[in-house]
């Protein structure tokens, strides 16, 4: 009898556990798809020297991000906790080794300390991409962030900065709210462009009453009555002027530079950067720099 009811309880307790895993596992592919919908990811190449597919670009929104040269295999990552950013211990050894390298360098005969990869502290209002998000669960659950950087002096960098969950997993909401604690999506250049627009419209509508040819007419004199000329011939209506021809359309050739076609075409409404090439967007055309010169016109 004992034996069954140990049996039952071990069975019920397989399948709370189960369950809960279940749970756990789709809670999180929940979180992956939030956040995947709300920031468009990056690819960079294999060995992180340049862009494949360009994302969102984000905004940092706290202080004291470090991130480590790409190439780096050092296991360097930041973790935000309690509204503040730190560092796991081996992005501490690697900034202490970096200050002994620089003291013994002046000693004469002193040992060399092995190099240490390039790094650099990130602070808030600084731009880079996301290029991974993993909802990790088990023993330590979270949201785990890669991030990579365009070059910065010749040298792109890149680090992850994870989120710890606690005791409850958080929903898809509350996971994005987090995240957006610490990186936004860069708004558009163009939202400039619409707000002067929508003033200048404005301006235009407010036309302080009548057209200005009819507060002319109305601000002339009446003629008197008893003192009217005899009748006179109407003069012609006046012959309008035909319009103007369109202007010619403007064409992009290929070799052309940056300088040239912004003269042509004004300034663009979004501009990327990728590596040696430069993107420049306009309303029905996008221009591809390699260089500074026209690669691709699409």
């Amino acid at each position: 009898m004992r034996s069954a009811r140990a049996s039952n309880a071990t069975l019920a307790l397989f399948v709370a556990l189960t369950w809960a895993g279940y749970a756990q596992d789709q809670g999180a592919a929940a979180i992956q798809k939030k956040l995947e919908g709300a920031y468009k990811l990056t690819k960079p190449t294999a060995d992180k020297s340049d862009i494949v597919t360009a994302g969102d670009v984000v905004v940092l929104q706290k202080d004291n991000v470090l991130m480590l040269a790409a190439s780096s295999t050092n296991p360097c990552r930041n973790t935000y906790k309690d509204g503040k950013i730190t560092q796991s211990g081996a992005c501490k050894t690697n900034e202490k080794l970096k200050k002994f390298s620089r003291f013994t360098s002046h000693i004469p005969g002193a040992s060399n300390v092995p190099d240490s990869p390039a790094s650099r502290t990130f602070v808030a209002g600084e731009k880079f991409w996301v290029t991974k998000f993993d909802i990790k669960t088990g023993k330590e659950p979270g949201i785990s962030m890669d991030f990579f950087t365009d070059a910065i002096s010749d040298q792109r960098y890149a680090t992850s900065l994870f989120i710890p969950f606690g005791a409850i997993t958080p929903s898809p909401d509350e996971a994005l709210k987090a995240v957006q604690e610490i990186i936004t999506v860069a708004p558009a250049e163009d939202a400039k462009a619409d707000d002067k627009k929508g003033g200048d419209q404005a301006q235009s509508a407010q036309g302080g009453g009548q057209p200005a040819a009819a507060q002319q007419s109305s601000a002339a004199p009446a003629a008197p009555a008893t003192a009217a000329p005899a009748a006179a011939e109407a003069p012609p209506p006046p012959i309008e002027a035909p319009p103007p021809p369109p202007p010619d359309p403007v064409s992009v050739s290929l070799g052309q530079t940056i300088d040239q076609v912004t003269a042509a075409l004004g300034q663009p409404v979004k501009k990327a950067k990728i590596g040696a090439k430069d993107i420049y967007v306009y309303k029905d055309m996008k221009i591809t720099f390699t260089n500074g010169k026209v690669t691709d016109v699409q």
